[in-house]
């Protein structure tokens, strides 16, 4: 039976798998340990409220008979705005990218890099996509500049103010 991807946008049902997800990306590029139920308040938090966050599922979907369709999430990004008074409009930050293992170099960060920048282009608000990636992450900067973006230049510095 072949399998399609098709891309939506997350639902409260979502939350658990997104912060398990979230929980393993950060393992896995930061080899970070990650407090899961913070990580899942705010997944809950990102969906509930599109002014933090706006998640993004990939499913791979199977027609099965009697035209059923089976689909299993397969992988997840969350976007955030930034404003630029500089270009008076949004950047949108694609953030919490995870594709599962078995997935991946499957086109599945593909569709949701393109599902996000089809919306973001048809938004009059919009002047463009950005994200960050660990400077030790070839794989990912590949995958990004085979999609067209560029490395642009900074550096993110942080103060954390509070830990949770």
């Amino acid at each position: 039976m072949p399998s399609c991807l098709r891309i939506r946008e997350a639902v409260p049902g979502d939350a658990e798998r997104l912060a398990q997800w979230a929980c393993a990306m950060a393992r896995e590029t930061e080899h970070l340990e990650l407090e899961p139920a913070t990580v899942l308040a705010g997944v809950a938090q990102g969906i509930a409220d599109g002014t933090k966050a706006r998640y993004f599922v990939a499913t791979d979907e199977v027609v099965l008979a009697g035209d059923e369709v089976l689909g299993r999430p397969v992988g997840m990004l969350m976007l955030t705005r930034e404003w630029s008074d500089w270009r008076c409009g949004h950047w949108w930050w694609i953030q919490s990218v995870y594709v599962a293992p078995e997935h991946r170099r499957h086109g599945v960060f593909r569709a949701l890099y393109e599902h996000v920048a089809t919306q973001a282009r048809a938004a009059a608000d919009v002047i463009g996509l950005r994200l960050y990636v660990e400077r030790d992450n070839a794989d990912a900067q590949r995958t990004y500049a085979a999609l067209g973006m560029d490395d642009a230049g900074y550096r993110i510095f942080e103060a954390t103010l509070r830990a949770r």
